[in-house]
This record gives structure tokens, C-alpha cells and sequence, in this order.
């Protein structure tokens, strides 16, 4: 009898720990602050930008590519270049404009490299 519980207590230890691992995969699988499929940034004088978010994350293998520099957080670039943590256009030209570059260079499909692509004068 004592092998009887014994064996049932290490099963319900296995599934227990199996559901827990499931859990833990599917959630790293998962964005857990996956943010708007679309995000309008405040472009200066040259006018809105709206950024394809959503399509960045299905083409880019990891958050920290772009939020190494800024927050996931609703107006962090604005707020890091008001407290002169970033210079004006650094973000576009460190990171998207190089990066759109880059790929096309590589002969892979690409974002735009200019300016007026992306903006929208009011």
C-alpha cells in the first residue's frame, strides 16, 4: 500500500511539474506587453510618424534591438530627449534609418530610408 501512494504522489508530482513547465514556455513564447499594432510618434516639424509596431515585432527576434535605447512605455522618446537623454533624431537615425539600411544592403526587404517616407506633414 505504501508503494501504491508513493507512486501516486510522484505522478501527481510529475504532472503538476510538466503543467508548470508548459506554462512557463508558452508564456516566454508569448509577449507579455506586445504594445499597439500601431504607435503614432511625435515627428517635430516634419509631422507624425506612424510606426508599424506589430509588423517590427514579427520581423525583429527581440525586443532589446530597439528598446535597449528607451522604455516600452507610451512616450518614453519624447520624455529621454526632453530630459536631454537623447538628441533630437537619434533614435531614427542610430537605429531605424541604419537598420532599414542595413537590410536593404543585404538585399533584404526593408523599411524606408528617407525621411518623407515616414513622415506626414499636418
Amino acid at each position: 500500500m505504501t508503494t501504491r501512494i508513493t507512486t501516486r504522489r510522484m505522478l501527481t508530482a510529475l504532472v503538476l511539474v510538466t503543467l508548470t513547465a508548459g506554462g512557463w514556455v508558452w508564456a516566454a513564447g508569448s509577449p507579455s506587453n506586445a504594445g499597439a499594432a500601431e504607435i503614432i510618434l511625435a515627428g517635430g516639424t516634419s509631422g507624425q510618424v506612424v510606426f508599424p509596431h506589430q509588423r517590427h515585432q514579427e520581423k525583429l527576434p527581440d525586443c532589446n534591438i530597439c528598446h535597449a535605447a528607451f522604455p516600452q512605455k507610451t512616450g518614453a522618446i519624447e520624455d529621454l530627449k526632453s530630459q536631454g537623454k537623447l538628441a533630437k533624431k537619434q533614435i531614427m537615425n542610430e537605429q531605424c534609418t541604419r537598420c532599414h539600411k542595413e537590410k536593404k544592403q543585404a538585399g533584404e526587404k526593408a523599411g524606408p530610408t528617407t525621411c518623407t517616407t515616414c513622415h506626414a506633414k499636418p
